[in-house]
């Protein structure tokens, strides 16, 4: 992968470039601030972007700032926020209008590098990969919101792990179920969400935004 990281503490943004390197993928730019981060980006047209929320001039928001303009910009590169914080109304922003492409992990909880390659990767083909603490926050922010009533306490444990990224065969490994009764879970939460087949929709990435509270519809 082409890799830019935007990271303004210098030990982690060069930590992040070494064990990227190490692992075969290609760093464009590592940079220490949002401008930079869109400027290289609109440079380099990267696979995917590493973004820290909180970065000069006032460590607030600058970062999820940035990666909100990157994906409306540059739409074909992936997002993976990388933080100590959890920003859910930020979150749902970057999950609007359908597109796939955005991951949102917590600094304090990337187990070791290959689970946070492995996340990178699935982003910038287009999946997601949001850490279980940030879905449990969302999920709590989507339900004050008064939605997914009708799915049961099952449907919705599947649909937060396809938020987390997995796939049929890592959902039903980690319910202990069978993979067929995963995909019966999965059809059921297409059909009450209201999300029918179709050749141009992807119905997994529309019922996790529907999952997140984002006002995006199957027929966008």
């Amino acid at each position: 992968m082409r890799v830019v990281i935007a990271e303004d503490a210098a030990l982690l943004r060069e930590g992040l470039t070494r064990l990227l390197e190490d692992r075969g993928h290609a760093i464009c730019a590592a940079v220490s601030d949002g401008d930079a981060l869109l400027t290289t980006v609109a440079e380099h047209r990267p696979d995917v972007a590493v973004v820290d929320i909180r970065m000069p001039p006032t460590h607030t928001d600058e970062g999820l700032r940035a990666a909100l303009k990157l994906r409306r910009d540059f739409p074909g590169t992936g997002v993976l926020v990388f933080s100590q914080y959890i920003e859910t109304s930020y979150s749902a922003q970057l999950l609007e209008g359908g597109a796939a492409g955005v991951g949102y992990l917590l600094k304090d909880r990337v187990a070791n590098v290959a689970e946070f390659s492995a996340a990178l990767e699935r982003v910038a083909d287009g999946g997601t990969a949001l850490d279980p603490e940030v879905v449990s926050q969302l999920f709590r922010a989507s339900r004050r919101r008064g939605g997914l009533s009708t799915l049961t306490p099952r449907e919705r444990q599947v649909l937060a792990l396809m938020a987390e990224g997995r796939s049929n065969a890592g959902i039903a490994a980690e319910l202990v179920v069978s993979g067929g009764a995963v995909e019966k879970h999965v059809a059921s939460i297409f059909t009450k969400l209201g999300l029918p087949p179709g050749e141009s929709d992807n119905r997994r990435v529309l019922a996790v935004l529907r999952y997140l509270g984002s006002p995006a519809r199957a027929d966008d």
